[in-house]
């Protein structure tokens, strides 16, 4: 059996639903930032870096969300959620999911992680002051020129959805207007109706 560990808001909502689209026998365990649980000694033992997701195998941890996304879909190549015969083509899902990882997480995490970047209060308010700007740029280069159309990679279903839809449940936070996306906005909608979604969103309200 997989085990998550994830917290609420975070990008392992990503992970998490990609195990219920794989039909994966798992179990998710939360962890409370409010209570620093990331930080103990027991979690540190886990995932050093003190983050989430991690995922425990049989192999031992992954942690990185591209990482626990290509390793689901290679490993349920039933559930058809990468095209795996066609390196090119997974390839390119890779550079849609670095890109989620790398550049849009990151601009977001100034909002509320200015410290790992600075020390003065005057550079965390013009951080967050730009969370709007650069997280609405973010989606409108998504929308524009890489989001292909009905899902992110075209006619079939894949590891970037859920990515996209746990990356776009942060605009309404940051400022951004997901309907000035409209592709984005329909993809949201269509995502928040896909059963795995809503059976993980109500497992998180628990």
């Amino acid at each position: 059996m997989l085990k998550l560990y994830y917290a609420t808001g975070t990008c392992a909502l990503a992970t998490y639903i990609t195990l219920e689209e794989a039909g994966a026998d798992y179990a998710a365990e939360r962890l409370s930032f409010k209570d620093n649980q990331q930080n103990s000694v027991e979690y540190l033992a886990i995932n050093p870096k003190g983050r989430v997701p991690a995922l425990v195998t049989d192999r031992g941890v992954l942690t990185e969300t591209p990482a626990m996304l290509a390793y689901l879909a290679q490993t349920f190549p039933k559930a058809k959620l990468a095209p795996l015969d066609d390196p090119f083509d997974f390839a390119q899902v890779q550079s849609f999911n670095s890109y989620l990882c790398s550049t849009v997480h990151i601009n977001h995490a100034h909002k509320m992680r200015g410290a790992r970047w600075a020390s003065e209060e005057s550079s965390f308010a013009d951080m967050k002051a730009m969370i709007p700007k650069t997280m609405g740029a973010c989606f409108a280069l998504i929308e524009q020129k890489m989001y292909k159309g009905p899902w992110v990679m075209g006619e079939q279903f894949t590891i970037c959805d859920p990515y996209l839809y746990t990356l776009s449940t942060w605009l309404e936070g940051d400022g951004v207007d997901i309907n000035a996306t409209p592709k984005i906005a329909d993809h949201f909608k269509r995502m928040s109706d896909r059963p795995a979604v809503r059976k993980v969103m109500d497992a998180q309200k628990a």
